[in-house]
Parts: C-alpha cells; sequence; structure tokens
C-alpha cells in the first residue's frame, strides 16, 4: 500500500503530514516508530493525522503521535502546520479553521502574512489536570529526581508541563534533567520538560525536552507554558517573544480565564510517497 504523506516544519521542529479523508491510512506503533526513524525511514518528531470532523460545528479532527509511536493530547507548532497543510492540499478555503483534538478543540487562524496563530485554549495549573501527583496548587513545585533538586512550575497546555528558569540555556542540563523529569513518578503521563531563560519581560529563550521524542528544536505548547508561568510567576508580560533553536514565536495571553494565543510560521518542505 502505497500512502501521499508531506514533510512539514514548524521552526525545525517536524513532521510527517497524512490525509486521512481522501486516504484510508491505519498505523501501528511499530510502523510509526519505524517511519520516524531519521535513518531507516522518514524521520520526524511527530506524525500528523487530517481526519473528518467528529462534530458538525467543526471543520478537521486532528491526531498527533510522537516519534515513540504514542498518540498525543496536543501539539501546537503541529497546529499551524495543520492548518497549511489543509489549506495547500484544498481540504478548506477558510483563514479560520476548528479542530478538534484527543485534549479538546482549537481555533487556527491564517494571516495575511502566512503566518498561523492559533488559539491554545485555557492553560490548567490544576495538579489533578496536568497532571502532577501533589497536594496543591503552588506556583513552584520543589521535585527532587536522583541527586538533584528542581524548582519548577508547571501547566496542562493539553499536554503536561515542567517548566524550569535557568540562568543560560546554552549550560543548562537538558539532557541529564530532560528525561530524568520527564519520567518522574510525579508525573503520571510522563510530561514535557522547558528549560527557561528570561531575558527580559518581554522576551525569553527556551529549550524543550519533548515527552517521547527528546529535545527538539521547538515545541509550541512549550513556548506556552514557559510563558503562562513566567507570567503567573510575574517574571513576563502579556506579550512575549519566545527564541528557540529553531526560531522564534510570539505568545499572547492575559491571564487566567482567557485563552492562549500563539503566532509562528509553517513551512512545506516536500511531498512524498512511502510503501507501507
Amino acid at each position: 500500500m502505497l500512502v501521499n504523506f508531506s514533510k512539514m516544519h514548524g521552526l525545525g521542529n517536524d513532521f510527517v503530514v497524512i490525509d486521512n479523508i481522501t486516504q484510508n491510512v491505519f498505523l501501528s506503533r511499530d510502523q510509526i516508530k519505524k517511519l520516524a526513524d531519521r535513518h531507516f525511514g522518514i524521520g520526524f518528531d511527530q506524525l500528523l493525522m487530517v481526519e473528518a470532523p467528529y462534530s458538525p460545528d467543526l471543520d478537521f479532527h486532528y491526531r498527533i503521535f510522537n516519534a515513540d509511536g504514542h498518540e498525543v493530547e496536543q501539539c501546537g507548532n503541529g497546529a499551524r502546520c495543520f492548518a497549511r497543510f489543509v489549506r495547500m492540499k484544498g481540504l478548506t478555503n477558510k483563514h479560520k479553521i476548528s479542530v478538534s483534538t484527543k485534549s479538546g478543540n482549537l481555533t487556527l487562524y491564517i494571516e495575511k502574512d502566512g503566518q498561523v496563530t492559533v488559539n491554545m485554549g485555557h492553560p490548567n495549573f490544576e495538579p489533578s489536570k496536568i497532571p502532577l501527583k501533589a497536594t496543591k496548587r503552588e506556583l513552584t513545585y520543589i521535585i527532587r529526581a536522583e541527586e538533584h533538586t528542581v524548582f519548577s512550575g508547571a501547566v496542562s497546555m493539553g499536554n503536561p508541563h515542567c517548566v524550569m528558569e535557568v540562568d543560560d540555556i546554552e549550560t543548562a542540563q537538558v539532557s541529564t534533567l530532560g528525561p530524568l523529569l520527564e519520567n518522574h513518578e510525579r508525573f503520571p503521563q510522563r510530561a514535557n520538560i522547558g528549560f527557561m531563560q528570561v531575558v527580559s519581560q518581554e522576551h525569553i529563550k527556551l529549550r524543550v525536552w519533548e515527552r517521547g521524542v527528546s529535545e527538539t528544536l521547538a515545541c509550541g505548547t512549550g513556548a506556552c507554558a514557559a510563558m503562562v508561568i513566567g507570567f503567573i510567576q510575574n517574571k513576563l508580560t502579556s506579550t512575549v517573544q519566545v527564541d528557540l533553536p529553531g526560531g522564534s514565536l510570539q505568545v499572547r495571553w492575559s491571564g487566567e480565564g482567557h485563552p492562549v494565543r500563539m503566532t509562528g510560521p509553517a513551512e512545506h518542505v516536500f511531498d512524498g510517497q512511502v510503501a507501507l
């Protein structure tokens, strides 16, 4: 069976996108892991599936699979690529696109300059919703992992995030603390781990160790998580430039009770076919 796909990226966070409306594709976890392999497969951080809507009020359903084959709830960079893909492939001509995901609904906006704004919904700081094992909500949690003691914020952006402030992202212990905290017992569904350097109240630098992937060049939900945690800790303003290894995003949030909005690019690399 030949499957048509597109290779896309958002700031270097790369995806294979499959139209499962005009095709009928089912992939096992092992097949996804094989396709994700950068030496023996296509190579990607996440696989995105475009599906028909589950509700008449929506335009599409959006499924996300990490490189380890597990289906996950949310992916901000993937959402921007999803929006560009469905327009590029003629699946819609709308500039405002409503989609459902495993964690809820998203609204995607195609801007005049070609960038995409994603209404990421409301952040959730309640430990049981992240999920995080904690007796009560805190601005800062103390997490001990082997010989390390980490002071971090935690939030769900539709998927679990742990964010710590560092002096310099270049020297942050991403490859050491990332996997330790991702798989920490206090995160029963594992977590994405952000390392945030505050440059000013309007500007941060960020590296993210993504759950089920390892460090990526960019993470959209991670950028949103870092911004909202910095905001509630009174370190950031309501509009922040987030510099990631792959480029920059703009994240806006007016505080609790308001949705987070993220704006950034989405790039098409090539189309291809793969035999399954």
